[in-house]
């Protein structure tokens, strides 16, 4: 057994250059500027299949960039995702990461509508005075929401990232996101998650 004797400040670098050297032997090519986000996304979960089903709308990353620094706000589906994302980095900018699935109103509202706290959760985000960034990585229910208020024009994120994990609506969730005109960055098929959708986060607030 080989063990490698690796200082801790650089095991993350040798995790990068050993994912980069395992994609460049598959023969699999991401473009430069999506490459972060992929290898981020492939060192959460060791799976790399990620680099053939993630989807990138065009001048994604730059957008979300512009989008960080002109104060944008993260709204996410989960604590896990919240508590994943480096919300000092985007504090920087004037930003802040909101969570509302635990709040007693959602709850609430949630259970008299007949619906998920991910629903209720995305008609709060809509009223917050701020230029929004979504992240979701385990509600469906979150994406067709949002779909919805798009449509109704009481929404605009800057940028959707659509990494639900299931099976229950999530793949048809995902292609109504692939299908709107907004930025997005999701995943196909039924692969995803809160960690997921924290590494895509921080791939971008990483390399501003």
């Amino acid at each position: 057994m080989n063990i490698k004797h690796i200082l801790p400040s650089d095991i993350e670098k040798e995790s990068f250059r050993i994912i980069k050297s395992e994609l460049d032997a598959m023969g699999k090519t991401v473009p430069e500027d999506l490459l972060p986000t992929v290898l981020r996304v492939i060192h959460t979960t060791a799976d790399f299949e990620y680099a053939d089903t993630m989807r990138f709308s065009e001048d994604v990353i730059e957008k979300a960039k512009t989008a960080i620094r002109s104060g944008a706000h993260i709204v996410t589906d989960t604590n896990m995702a919240l508590s994943g994302i480096s919300k000092k980095t985007l504090e920087k900018y004037g930003g802040e990461v909101h969570c509302f699935m635990a709040d007693a109103d959602v709850a609430a509202k949630a259970k008299e509508k007949g619906v998920t706290r991910a629903t209720v959760s995305m008609d709060k985000a809509a009223e917050l005075d701020a230029p929004l960034i979504f992240a979701i990585g385990n509600a469906p229910t979150a994406l067709i929401r949002l779909y919805e208020l798009m449509n109704e024009g009481k929404i605009k994120p800057l940028l959707i990232i659509g990494v639900p994990v299931g099976f229950v609506n999530v793949v048809e969730a995902k292609e109504l996101i692939l299908n709107s005109d907004v930025p997005y960055i999701v995943n196909e098929g039924r692969k995803g998650g809160s960690t997921v959708a924290a590494a895509i986060c921080n791939s971008i607030l990483y390399n501003l």
